[in-house]
Formats: structure tokens, sequence, C-alpha cells
């Protein structure tokens, strides 16, 4: 770990432009990253905060099939999509970049070109899976099978997702294109290698032994599993005709790796970033006094603490992470985030239908970050925090220290008098706060320091209720000078505390305070006079709103519409059974029938024992529908029946026919009976 280093470059996994932003990737990546990074800046830190759009790589070309467009469509629709969210959500990038930028081409290039001039390389001729009928090399995402080791039928060719195993696509059993859907050939094809296996004993001394107290467990965990496996060499190349040209003679129609490239894509925005600002790129790459830090997803552990420090090791003149603070995976009401089931709260239409609550959402991902283990996004959750933490807390403090002051002293902060013991140990516990929640930021724990953020506010609730300003009014206002004196100076901390988790509030806060720009972090801690007497401040604002059961249950129905269509879309028809004759189906008497009675069957959860008019006469029919259907619901319901089924009898009662039924979308059972007014008795033909 670096002790007060010079400058700090951060990073943020490049988002794919294959579809917007989700709650996933805040959780993940981005809302501690600008965490990390507002907080820097309001210790006068010098921060390169670094992203961009990653836009290579098989996802892009899989989305422009299907989308029928092409890649550069797809990336430019996304990467407008991407950057407008990431605006409005207030993420503060100081460059935003994209991977089919020129400067990022020739630095990919210049990168590999140097490892290609060093012998870093293995080049060796392997087979490939390869589609005859679309006559192309398959990428690992153009080819789905049987995993090999939790069979799962489903698996991509780098990776199960259901048992997180990252493979290669010839490991797959019973692969298929997913182009065409046939079975793929092997194919002989040249590709160049970084030899993983060179860099153990660097990344084990690196990380294993030099990491083991600062690294979270679940990346240093992974790691070690990896590096224990034994590490074997990775192609850099690719057979594909998106992407960027490898810079080598005999390496035609070859493009580099989206693995490869993408990490590049910090340096390339770098440098993109420092040619606008009129600096110097290279110390913020290659300064050993330089804290460079990578938030990702635990799904690029992997590339982002093995392949990326080998490239870099490589290379020779970078330096390598000092911390690497990947989160687990956010999952939505119970169920696992996914893009292309649309199983997601998106950013562009949560801004869109929660205007102006940006950093509700914040509050509500950072509370509950998955930042030790996967965690569960719920719109219940999210409502709560809101109304009773962000509106009963945060802003009720707030709002009732601005009320007061405007009340009783026209907004003008008043002169204190002598303080209290009570009055003392308040400032005093205010100014240990910036230290604690420092403390939490820098160990990553982003969660922990929101906690200790809402507690100043709690102070400032606490200090209220206790000194009871409304009430000692009456007797003695030269003490409550005081108490809105030390209350106002709980609320500027708050203005200035609260800006690396709640950007927007804490600037609305400054502009009702009329204090902006006016405070730094360290001033809580070292200065006794936060807002100075005679200040005056506006006029009291609403920080938080309450959010209805309204609002909320939109957005649930929003899901549960979601979950219908993929059902719908996913469900498949049973396979046709064998062949009968015409004579077979003649036997069948089926009728149409109305339900005239129904019960539960005593001591059986699944029986009704049902009266049906069928036309012919009035029978009993057990059927097991008793978890889909009350009694009540299905009396007068119209039903088909097959009426010459053989009587049999069902915990003592005489089923005399059979109710015919099939399931829905969403698995549940419906009736199959007619549309049309046809009689009781009318056969089915």
């Amino acid at each position: 770990m670096i002790q007060n280093p010079k400058r700090y470059t951060i990073t943020a996994a490049l988002p794919y432009t294959n579809g917007p932003i989700h709650i996933g990737h805040l959780a993940g990546v981005y809302v501690p990253a600008d965490i990390y990074s507002r907080y820097l800046r309001l210790q006068n830190k010098d921060v390169a905060f670094i992203c961009g759009s990653d836009e290579h790589g098989v996802a892009i070309s899989m989305k422009a099939k299907k989308e029928g467009v092409t890649p550069q469509e797809v990336i430019d629709k996304y990467d407008g999509i991407i950057r407008r969210s990431f605006s409005d959500f207030g993420i503060s990038f100081d460059n935003y970049s994209r991977t089919s930028a020129k400067v990022h081409h020739d630095t990919a290039q210049e990168f590999f070109r140097t490892l290609y001039d060093n012998g870093d390389f293995i080049e060796e001729v392997t087979e490939q899976l390869y589609d005859a009928k679309a006559d192309q090399f398959l990428a690992d995402r153009f080819v789905v099978g049987t995993c090999p080791k939790c069979d799962n039928p489903e698996a991509y060719g780098d990776q199960c997702e259901k048992c997180g195993s990252t493979l290669n696509a010839t490991d797959l059993i019973n692969p298929k294109s997913t182009i065409t859907g046939e079975t793929p050939i092997l194919k002989e094809t040249k590709h160049w290698f970084l030899p993983l296996d060179r860099y153990s004993d660097f990344l084990t001394e690196w990380i294993l032994v030099g990491h083991k107290n600062d690294w979270k467990p679940n990346v240093y965990g992974q790691v070690k599993s990896w590096i224990d496996g034994g590490l074997e060499p990775r192609a850099v190349t690719r057979d594909l005709d998106w992407g960027i040209d490898v810079p080598v003679e005999g390496a035609e129609g070859k493009k580099l790796y989206v693995w490869f490239d993408a990490p590049i894509g910090y340096i390339s925005s770098t440098k993109e970033w420092a040619a606008r600002e009129g600096k110097d790129w290279e110390p913020y790459w290659k300064d050993e006094e330089t804290k460079l830090v990578h938030f990702i997803g635990k799904d690029n552990i992997v590339f982002h603490c093995i392949i990326f420090p080998a490239m870099l090791k490589a290379e020779g003149s970078y330096i390598l992470p000092d911390n690497v603070p990947a989160n687990e995976f956010l999952n939505l009401e119970g169920n696992k985030l996914s893009t292309s089931k649309n199983w997601a709260v998106w950013l562009h239409e949560y801004l869109e239908d929660f205007p102006e609550k940006q950093d509700v959402l914040r509050y509500a991902l950072t509370s509950n970050a998955p930042e030790t283990k996967d965690n569960d996004f719920t719109w219940k959750d999210f409502q709560a925090r809101n109304n009773n933490e962000l509106v009963a807390i945060f802003g009720n403090f707030i709002n009732r220290v601005v009320v007061l002051t405007n009340k009783y002293y026209e907004g003008v902060i008043p002169t204190p008098n002598e303080f209290t013991e009570i009055d003392e140990a308040t400032l005093a516990e205010l100014k240990a706060y910036p230290a604690v929640i420092s403390s939490s930021v820098e160990r990553y724990r982003f969660r922990e320091a929101l906690g200790e953020l809402m507690n100043v506010a709690r102070l400032g609730n606490k200090y209220l209720a206790d000194e009871e300003p409304w009430k000692v009014m009456k007797d003695d206002p030269e003490r409550v000078k005081t108490q809105m004196y030390v209350a106002l100076q709980i609320a500027a901390a708050l203005s200035v505390l609260a800006e690396p988790f709640l950007p927007f509030t804490a600037a609305k806060l400054s502009r009702i305070l009329k204090n902006e720009g006016q405070l730094k972090w360290n001033d809580v801690a070292e200065n006794s006079e936060l807002i100075v007497e005679g200040h005056k401040i506006g006029e009291a604002e609403l920080l938080f709103a309450k959010i209805e059961d309204e609002e909320i249950q939109k957005q649930i129905d929003k899901l549960e519409a979601t979950k219908t269509a993929n059902l719908a879309e996913n469900k498949q028809a049973e396979p046709q059974k064998d062949l009968i004759q015409f004579e077979d189906f003649a036997k069948m008497d089926i009728r149409i029938g109305t339900i005239l009675e129904a019960e539960k069957m005593p001591k059986a959860n699944k029986l009704l024992v049902l009266k049906v008019d069928t036309g012919i006469d009035v029978r009993t029919i057990v059927s097991g529908i008793a978890e889909s259907f009350s009694p009540e619901e299905i009396i007068g319901k119209r039903v088909s029946v097959l009426a010459n089924l053989a009587p049999r009898a069902l915990r003592g009662v005489e089923s005399q026919g059979m109710i015919l039924m099939t399931t829905n979308a969403e698995g549940k059972l419906v009736f199959v009976n007619p549309d049309a007014d046809a009689p009781n008795g009318s056969t089915v033909n």
C-alpha cells in the first residue's frame, strides 16, 4: 500500500456499449469509484478519474447481428445513452473516452507491438471452432454448449455463468454456433498468446504475499485460486471482423482480443484527458508515487489482477495497481440481473421515472452495496431507505435547523453565548467524524462510511431533540442562540461530508446555507466555526421528498411485465406425442359444461370436488386445481369435460370425468373453455 501518494489514477471498468447502464453496474463499480474520487478531491488531491466505452469484441458484434445494424451504429447508440446517463447521474469522471477513438487504437497497437518486439508472445497454430455455414471462426460468445464442469447446457465459449468457470470454446460438450445453429468443426488458425505461466512467481509475490492484508478477501481468494490452479498461455488475438487490427505481418484479418485492448483503454483515456488539460499523462501511469486503483465487478477480477498486471509487467515501464476493490453482484428482487432478459433497473429510465432523485438511488445502492457478498435490491427497500432514513433523519434535521433559523433570526446565524458541556461534547464529536468516515472510505468500506455520515445527521437530530430550542425560546432566548449556532455547524459539516455520497444533496444544502465551495473535508475537523455568525442563509427547501406506494408499485408492475414477457418468450411447447388414428380421437367424448358447485376435498391440499352440468347430467368430478383456484371463483365457470373417462375413486369420492386445463406463459393453470356461447352438452369434435 502506497503511503501519501503524490497523485491518484482511479479507473472504473469500461462498460460494454451493447446496452445501457443498470443498477448492478452502478452498485458494483461506478458509485463506489465516484465516492472515492469525490472524497479525494475534497482533500485537494491530484486525481484522474478515468473511464470510457468498451466498443470492441463479440458482445458488440452479437448485438449488431441481433438488431440488424452495423457494429458502429450499435456503439454510437449506446455510447450516447451511457454518457448521458452517467452525466445526469453525477458520476464525476475526469475523462470518459471510447475504445473506438484513434488514440486508443494507436495506444493498444503500440502496446502490442512493444510486447511483440520484446518476444513476450508465443506464436502458435491451434485448432479453433469454425462455422462452415457462416464461413467464419467462432469467437467465444458465438458458441454455446454444455459446461464440462456443471453440465449447464447454455454455457458460453469463454465462461459458464451458472458455475462461474472460465472455459475455452473447445472445452464445451456438444457446442453449437449461435449464428447458424450448426455444430462447428475444428480448423487451424494462427494466434499470439501471452504466456501467463511465466508470471506466476511475480503474481504470487506481488499479490499473495504483498497484498495479503490490504486487498479484499473475495479478490485475494479468487486470485489465489487462479494461481494455485496453474496459469496457462492465453490468446491475445482473435479471428474477428470488428476490433483493432493486429499490427504485425501475417496477422491480416485478425483483431486484438477485447480483454487485451480494453484495459489499455484506461491508458488511452488518460492520454486523451491529459492532452485536453495540458498535462503530462505519463506520471499518472509510470510514477511510483502514483496510487492506481481499479474499481470493477467480481467478473473482472482475473483480467485486472492477473492478465493486465502481467501485460504491464511485460511492458516494463508502468506501475501496478495499489488495490482492486472489486464488489460482488447485486441481484434484483431475488433474481440475477440480466441485460438480455431485460431484468434490470436501467439508469436512464430511473432518471426519467424519478426526476431529481439521483441521490436516493446512490444512497440505496451504497447502503446495500455488495461489498463482501451478493446483495438484493428491492423497490420496497429503496422506498424505506428514502422515507425512513433520508427524509426522516437527514432531511428532517436540516429542515428544522433552517426553518428555526429563519423564524427566530430572519436567516442570520446568531452569535453564540457560553457553551455548555453538551454543546462542547457535540462539537467535539462532530470534529471526529471526518477521520472516522475517511478511515472507512480509504479501506473501500463505502457502506460503512455512509452509515457514519448518517450518524452526523443523527447527532444533529439528537441535539435538537434533547435541547428543544422551540421550548427554551420562551424563557431563555439567549440560550437558543447558542443551540442554533451549534446545530448550524452540524448542518454546515453535512454540506461537505455528504458530497462524496450525495453530491446533489450536498450542493442543494450548500445553496440553502449559501456556503458553496467554501469548505473542504479537513475543515470540519480543524475549524471551530464552519459557518460564521452574522452570515445569512436562505429559505428552507426540502432536501428529500417522500416516495409514495403508487410510485413503487409502478416499478414492481414493470418488472412483473418483464417476467411475464420472458416466460412467454422462453416457454417451449412440449414435443408432439405419438401419432394416433382418427378412431382413437373419436372415442373421446368431450363436452361443454358449467361448474355448479365447488368445495375443497377434506385433508387434501390440491383437490376440489366439483358438481358439473355436462348437458347430459350433473356429475361429480374431482380436480387437482385447489392450489390455483378457490372454490368461490370458479362457480359458474364454463369448462370442457372429458365425459367418458372411466370413473375413478379419489379419497373415497368417485370422479366421473376430467376438466381440461393448460398453463399460460407464467406457468399458471387456465381452463380450456369455449369462446362462443355453446350450450352445455355440446360436443368438441
